[in-house]
């Protein structure tokens, strides 16, 4: 994969949503909720200040987190689901 976003987004590989739950219950594909954790496959440079600095990404590549339900864009490359999203709507890093 050839991708590199810009700025301050990252792209993300979601984890597979959950099969079952803490119980042993089985979830069907309709129920099953999107995932909200994932792992970091690229970086954009970092932000730019309004003076031109660049402040760096506080993710790296390989980080796993977690992020909104809703956040990003879903984007396809060679078959494969990713989102990108600004580093800003990443919550957590697990």
């Amino acid at each position: 994969m050839n991708i590199k976003p810009l700025h301050d987004r990252v792209l993300i590989k979601p984890m597979e949503a959950e099969e079952k739950t803490a119980s042993g219950i089985i979830i069907p594909d309709t129920a099953k909720e999107k995932p909200m954790k994932g792992e970091i496959v690229a970086l954009g440079d970092g932000k730019q200040t309004d003076d031109g600095k660049l402040v760096p990404l506080t993710v790296k590549v390989g980080d796993k987190v977690l992020y909104g339900k809703y956040s990003g864009t879903e984007i396809t490359i060679e078959g494969d689901e990713y989102l990108i999203m600004r580093e800003s709507d990443v919550y957590a890093i697990i």
